[in-house]
């Protein structure tokens, strides 16, 4: 299978921000399928980077985008009017997550959803300083870029936001150098871009802890994890802490754009006064991606895909046995598959995109394989996915 990017408006007219793009020319999706314009057939093994977990064109998702088409698109901007689904929705997600996580301000985007939630920490507090963790990714514009703790993506940017320091990611001991200057810590619980890195429960312990001794708002980034990805629907509930704020996004929609920062009542409140409209946005909680949002978690929950996920991993771990394999890393069905070899990295993922099976790499890494299929694939279909995997790893 050669990629196809010949298409005018692809290479003449369509912005890149990647030197070689994968130039599949799709011309529908379903399930765990792409159909590529030349009528070839490929596993989509990470989702859209963990986009489709509840697969391509979701018969319920789609019936819940028809109809909401059907009644109206964008009619105002963000909360003054009341819209059916942007409400219901915002219910149905508030009584999935535990006390103190009540207020949801949507977003279009998980990088939209990190902004919103720096922005939240340093007006509810009056501080102005911020933390992230080296290797950790949060999303591309300006405020996002600054808590991201990779110096290749920040440095051409510079300066970004002043006042923001970078720990180790899962040392307690670093966590001392959080004080009461600190507005917020922003978080992955599992780090996706920087290598599908699972931290200790220890470790979140004492983030928690540290975090409600200096009073910092204690910020969970889950736009890859959440929506049952890891094996629970978000994925703090493994680690036996809750943030102060959740940000959410990928998954969330079904495939439909939308994202989302959640916090207490009292802490959203601080966008209310000194001014009024302290967060503004257009387009989020659009009301056919709520719609959408909704249809999705009914998905998750009434076909228990945070427990499917945990299947998929049962299988991967059993089925991929290769020398040139040094690790399976992750949670559920965010997975990242170690080789040993940059090179027969890039070889084998060519490959298996010549059979037929999408892979790709996390941003940071050249030798770690990204594993994320939906999480409604069917055992036949994965099989073959990782079969096709063990193929082109002894071809390379």
């Amino acid at each position: 299978m050669i990629p196809d990017n010949t298409h005018s408006g692809f290479n003449e007219s369509l912005a890149w921000t990647s030197d070689a793009p994968i130039g599949l020319a799709v011309d529908r999706a379903q399930g765990p399928f792409l159909y590529l314009e030349d009528g070839s057939r490929v596993i989509d093994m990470i989702s859209g980077i963990a986009v489709s977990s509840v697969g391509h064109r979701h018969p319920a998702v789609i019936s819940a985008i028809r109809e909401q088409i059907d009644r109206h698109l964008h009619v105002m901007v963000y909360g003054e009017f009341v819209q059916r689904n942007q409400a219901d929705y915002a219910a149905e997600l508030t009584a999935a997550l535990p006390e103190g996580l009540d207020s949801v301000y949507f977003t279009m985007t998980g990088t939209e959803a990190n902004e919103g939630a720096l922005k939240l920490a340093k007006k509810a507090t009056g501080r102005t300083r911020m933390i992230g963790f080296r290797n950790s990714y949060h999303g591309d514009t300006h405020g996002s870029l600054s808590v991201t703790g990779r110096d290749v993506y920040r440095d051409p940017f510079l300066p970004l936001l002043p006042d923001v320091d970078f720990l180790p990611f899962d040392d307690v001991d670093a966590l001392k150098a959080i004080d009461e200057r600190v507005a917020c810590v922003i978080t992955e619980p599992i780090q996706g871009e920087g290598g599908i890195i699972v931290p200790s429960d220890a470790w979140h312990r004492a983030l928690r802890e540290r975090c409600t001794e200096v009073g910092a708002v204690l910020i969970f980034d889950e736009i890859q994890a959440g929506f049952g990805r890891t094996g629970s629907l978000f994925a703090f509930e493994q680690f036996g802490v809750q943030p102060d704020v959740i940000t959410l996004a990928k998954a969330m929609a079904g495939g439909m754009p939308l994202g989302a920062f959640v916090a207490s009542r009292e802490l959203m409140a601080a966008f209310r006064n000194d001014p009024p409209l302290s967060h503004v946005t257009t387009f989020g909680g659009h009301p056919v991606s709520c719609a959408a949002a909704r249809a999705t978690l009914r998905v998750l929950q009434e076909e228990n895909l945070p427990e499917r996920a945990k299947w998929i991993e049962s299988v991967v771990r059993q089925r991929l046995k290769h020398p040139a394999i040094v690790e399976i890393r992750g949670r559920g069905a965010m997975l990242g598959m170690l080789l040993d070899d940059a090179e027969r990295t890039a070889r084998a993922v060519a490959t298996c995109l010549e059979n037929g099976v999408l892979l790709g790499w996390t941003l940071h890494s050249n030798n770690l394989v990204r594993i994320a299929p939906p999480l409604t694939i069917g055992e036949p279909v994965l099989i073959e996915a990782l079969d096709a995997i063990l193929d082109a790893l002894q071809q390379s």
